[in-house]
């Protein structure tokens, strides 16, 4: 099947427009590709003269004080905290647990538990013992003992635990020859 003059002279037209377009989109391409690398050289320095400077000016002046400042906070209202513990609950709690060992000793004495006998005998064919319910006030007030034996239980170990972070040793002077 042969293709006629007419046709082979428009094909090779085609076929030349095809190579020239060819390579002016070559061109383009690398004329964009300098601009790029231009502009990227561009944008490095602009943020390492204006943006960078400002963001580091920013941080130092903004958030690194307010860090600053709830660490210490942080630390103040720990140390308040490990006091009042130390000065008001582990007393209350030590002379709570020393009431209910007093309690429990005289629970054990001969006198009190012939006195107990004769109340319980006395009084158990008189009274019949009602049932009680259980209301949600008794899971309150166990969930609310739980939560104070952890508050406890923690502050003990931040008051006894060693930090060492904590204390800061004092520098020798050096010796003069004096």
């Amino acid at each position: 099947m042969g293709l006629s003059r007419k046709r082979r002279r428009e094909l090779k037209r085609l076929k030349q427009g095809a190579s020239e377009l060819w390579d002016d989109q070559k061109e383009v391409l690398e004329h964009a590709t300098k601009v790029v690398k231009d502009a990227r050289r561009q944008l490095a320095e602009v943020n390492r003269e204006y943006v960078a400077p400002r963001v580091r000016d920013a941080y130092e002046t903004r958030v690194r004080p307010g860090v600053e400042s709830s660490i210490a906070a942080g630390r103040q209202f720990a140390g308040s905290a490990r006091k009042k513990v130390s000065q008001d609950v582990l007393p209350a709690v030590s002379s709570a647990l020393g009431a209910a060992l007093a309690a429990l000793e005289v629970a054990k004495s001969p006198q009190v538990r012939q006195a107990l006998g004769r109340v319980t005998r006395s009084t158990s064919k008189a009274v019949v013992p009602q049932k009680s319910s259980g209301g949600p006030g008794r899971y309150i007030l166990m969930g609310i003992g739980l939560v104070a034996a952890a508050g406890i239980a923690y502050a003990a170990w931040q008051t006894l635990r060693a930090d060492d972070e904590l204390w800061v040793s004092d520098e020798q002077e050096p010796a003069t020859g004096e």
